[in-house]
C-alpha cells in the first residue's frame, strides 16, 4: 500500500508541476544554484522556504547526476564529530521528510552494519563508537555472534566484531530530489532543467551574474552544488574546487528466496565490500583499487572478480546470486575524503558545498540548511570551518575514516 501512494502522489504532483508550461528564465534572484542534485536541491527548499529567491540551474534532469546513482544509506556512524552531526541532522530531517517538504521517500530505519576483521579497525570504531554515542547517535560494538544474528547472509571466522547503528537508514534518492523540488517550486524558487551554467560573471572580485543559454540571471550570490562537475563551475568564477570524479559501479542480483524482511546494509569495511535489500534482491558492490579518475559512466566487468572474490568469502550466498543488472555513477572526490562547504573570502559570493567523497546523499538535508544559512547570515547549527576547501592550500586535512 506504501508504494502504491507513493507511485500515486509522484504521478501526480509531477504531472501537476511538469505540465505547466515552461517559464521563461528570470532575469535575476538572490541566489543562483548550479546543479539539481541532492544537495543544490536541498539548498533550494531551505534558502526559498526561508523567503528567498531562487533560481537553480540543472543542465540536465533533476538527479540525474550522482544522486541518481546513490546507494540510498542515511548513517550518523563516522569518525570526525562534524560528519556525525551532519548525518544525525539529516536523518532527523529525512524522518520527517513526508510532512516537510511532503514527499514520500519511503524512509526505513534498516541499520548499518560495519564488519571489522583487523584489531587496528576494531580500536578506531570503538573511539569512533564511544564519540558517536557522546553526540546522541545509538551506535555500538557487537560481536561476531551478534553480527551473525543481524545479517544471517554474513560468513567468515575471521570477523573480531561489527559496529551496528539501528537508526541508520535508507531511503530512495531519486525521490528526495524530487520531494525538495517539489517544496522550493511552493515557495516561489524557480527550477530550471535542461539549463547549463556558462559562465559567472565576476566584477571586481564581486559576482553579477550567471550565463546560460537561455540568458544571464543577475545575481550576487551563487552556490556551487555541481558534485563531481565543480572543479569546472568554481573555474568560472575564478576559484579552485579540488575535487576528482570517480566512477563506482553497482550491481543487482535477481529475487533472492527467504531473504530477511529487514536486512542492515552491511559492509566489509577491510575490502569496502557491501550489500542491501534492493526490493526482492540485492544492490552490491566494493572499492576497486584500480578504478582510474575520469568522468566515464560506463559499466564494465573487469572489478567483478574481485567482488565475487571478496563475496564469496563473506557473504557466499550473494556470490552465486544471478545477476540482473548495474550501473555506474560518479563519487566527488576530495583530497581527504571530507567534504567542502563553505564561501570563498576572495569572491564575493561564491558559496560551494561538494566532495562528499560518496555522502552527498546521506549529508544534503543537514548541508541544505547550512547554505541557507551561511547565505542568510544566520547562526550555524554547526561550525563548517574545518570543511572549508582552503584547507588544502595549507595542507591542513581533515582526513575521515569511516569512508566507503
Amino acid at each position: 500500500m506504501r508504494r502504491t501512494i507513493q507511485i500515486l502522489q509522484t504521478i501526480y504532483k509531477i504531472a501537476r508541476l511538469g505540465g505547466m508550461p515552461r517559464l521563461p528564465l528570470p532575469s535575476g534572484a538572490d541566489v543562483v544554484i548550479i546543479g539539481g542534485g541532492v544537495v543544490g536541491a536541498s539548498a533550494a527548499f531551505h534558502l526559498a522556504e526561508a523567503g528567498a529567491d531562487v533560481v537553480l540551474l540543472e543542465r540536465d534532469q533533476l538527479a540525474s547526476g550522482s544522486t541518481s546513482k546513490a546507494a540510498g544509506g542515511l548513517r550518523a556512524q563516522f569518525s570526525d564529530s562534524l560528519n556525525i552531526e551532519l548525518g544525525k541532522r539529516s536523518l532527523e530531517a529525512y524522518k520527517r521528510f513526508a510532512e516537510r517538504p511532503g514527499w514520500e521517500i519511503d524512509y526505513e530505519e534498516i541499520g548499518y552494519l560495519f564488519v571489522l576483521t583487523t584489531e587496528a579497525e576494531l580500536d578506531v570504531f570503538r573511539r569512533s563508537v564511544a564519540l558517536q554515542n557522546q553526540l546522541g547517535v545509538p551506535s555500538r560494538i557487537v560481536t561476531p555472534e551478534e553480527a551473525l544474528k543481524l545479517c544471517p547472509l554474513l560468513a567468515g571466522d575471521d570477523i573480531l566484531a561489527a559496529s551496528y547503528c539501528p537508526t541508520d537508514a535508507h531511503a530512495t534518492p531519486e525521490s528526495v530530489v524530487q520531494g525538495y523540488a517539489y517544496g522550493a517550486r511552493q515557495h516561489g524558487a524557480h527550477i530550471a532543467v535542461s539549463t547549463r551554467a556558462d559562465g559567472i560573471d565576476v566584477v571586481d572580485g564581486v559576482i553579477t551574474g550567471v550565463r546560460t543559454p537561455r540568458g544571464t540571471v543577475a545575481t550576487g550570490t551563487v552556490i556551487s552544488a555541481a558534485g563531481a562537475w565543480s572543479r569546472a563551475c568554481g573555474e568560472m568564477a575564478g576559484v579552485r574546487l579540488d575535487v576528482t570524479p570517480m566512477r563506482r559501479q553497482v550491481l543487482f542480483t535477481a529475487p533472492m528466496g527467504d531473504l530477511p524482511a529487514k536486512l542492515p546494509l552491511t559492509i566489509d569495511f577491510t575490502s569496502g565490500f557491501y550489500f542491501h535489500r534492493e526490493g526482492r534482491g540485492l544492490l552490491m558492490s566494493v572499492s576497486d583499487p584500480d578504478e582510474q579518475p575520469g568522468f566515464s559512466t560506463e559499466t564494465t566487468d573487469d572489478w567483478i572478480p574481485r567482488l565475487l572474490e571478496v563475496a564469496e568469502h563473506r557473504a557466499p550466498r550473494i556470490a552465486s546470486a544471478p545477476i540482473q543488472g548495474g550501473w555506474a555513477g560518479l563519487y566527488d572526490m576530495s583530497p581527504d575524503g571530507n567534504a567542502m562547504i563553505g564561501e570563498f573570502e576572495q569572491i564575493s559570493r561564491f558559496l560551494y558545498a561538494t566532495g562528499f567523497s560518496g555522502h552527498g546523499f546521506l549529508q544534503g538535508p543537514a548541508t541544505g540548511e547550512i547554505l541557507r544559512d551561511l547565505v542568510l547570515g544566520r547562526e550555524l547549527f554547526v561550525d563548517v570551518t574545518p570543511m572549508s576547501a582552503e584547507r588544502f592550500d595549507s595542507g591542513a586535512l581533515a582526513p575521515e575514516f569511516n569512508v566507503v
